[in-house]
């Protein structure tokens, strides 16, 4: 993850407190809901610059700061 993954979440992590957020750690846990994903999948593509296909949209993608972070990272290989 950047620097600034981490930063961009927060906002969007109800539970997430003062805590640093790890790649290990569960978005849903942290008090990711099904809103907040929309919101942050928009903000990700905003700032990153991808565009996360339909298919990509699952709790899997969502599970992790890190199995989101390796989603936004194979889009940008894409891209590139």
């Amino acid at each position: 993850m950047d620097a600034a993954f981490p930063d961009l979440l927060k906002p969007f992590l109800k539970y997430a407190g003062t805590q640093p957020i790890t790649s290990e750690a569960s978005l849903q846990e942290l008090g990711l809901d099904s809103m907040r994903a929309i919101e942050l999948l928009f903000t990700i593509e905003d700032t990153y610059g991808v565009s996360m296909p339909d298919e990509l949209l699952t709790d899997r993608t969502f599970a992790t700061a890190g199995s989101l972070w390796d989603t936004i990272e194979s889009l940008r290989g894409r891209a590139a």
